[in-house]
């Protein structure tokens, strides 16, 4: 379904329920009294509202940054191979089209197995890593000559440390779900508390009511719905796409 209509549901969904919740209250339930506990409902209003407004804006700014991050370090990864495969270029031997053959053959796993793994929030198999030993075990075997080989050898194990930590990481943010249960919990419960509590103010009319009690649940809603595309990076409105992955298997395949 497009993100767009979805994420109009959610909010549609949520504020039709605020609206049918906040007419039966005032047509069904005990007017007396209610004016009387403005004060003091007001009161409770402005503290759970103000920590639910801290809870949302946290989880969504962690996430945004974490999105943010998974999409820098895919394109450190992908450049970090390209860094390796020109550091090796000046080493005599075959280490030069080995590395290009290993990471042509790493980055075709990534795009094509692992990135629809990823996506499913499910953990990948080990051809990646396998590929990536392959290509330290190449540079490591080069015969280096002199002070400038030795040194562009360096430069390609230092840019192959680069890519595996990078690598842990994106596999780590794909597994690793951002919100856990708990934090659903909390941000789901203190949703409905914000919604629910305007009933219990008196004194305005019903319709202008019910839009008050609607707007805040749809806007709730339509956070809650941000927060759960945001959730993994590589799936859901913000979704990496393995660009930097096809970039350098371009660069590879055109040496």
């Amino acid at each position: 379904m497009n993100l767009v209509l979805t994420g109009a549901l959610w909010v549609l969904g949520a504020a039709v329920g605020a609206a049918l919740i906040g007419y039966l209250v005032r047509r069904i339930g005990q007017d007396e009294g209610r004016p009387s506990n403005n004060d003091a409902a007001g009161q409770v209003f402005t503290i759970v509202s103000g920590l639910q407004a801290v809870v949302l804006a946290f989880v969504l700014v962690t996430l945004f940054d974490a999105v943010t991050d998974a999409r820098k370090g895919a394109f450190d990864e992908a450049k970090g191979l390209i860094s390796v495969s020109w550091a090796v270029e000046s080493l005599p031997g075959p280490a030069a089209a080995e590395v290009r053959e290993h990471g042509a053959h790493y980055l075709q796993v990534v795009v094509r197995d692992e990135w629809p793994a990823m996506r499913r929030g499910e953990p990948v198999g080990g051809m990646g890593w396998h590929h990536l030993d392959r290509i330290r075990a190449s540079v490591l075997g080069a015969q280096a000559d002199g002070e400038f080989e030795e040194g562009r050898k360096a430069n390609a194990l230092d840019a192959l440390d680069e890519v595996y930590a990078e690598r842990h990481e994106r596999l780590t943010r794909a597994v690793d779900r951002g919100v856990v249960a708990v934090v659903w919990f909390v941000l789901v419960v203190g949703s409905l508390a914000c919604v629910l509590l305007p009933n219990l103010f008196g004194g305005t009319r019903l319709f202008p009511h019910i839009v008050l009690v609607s707007t805040l649940a749809g806007a709730l809603a339509l956070l809650l719905f941000a927060i759960f595309q945001l959730q993994n990076p590589f799936s859901g409105g913000s979704r990496i796409e393995p660009e930097a992955f096809q970039w350098a298997l371009d660069r590879l395949e055109r040496h």
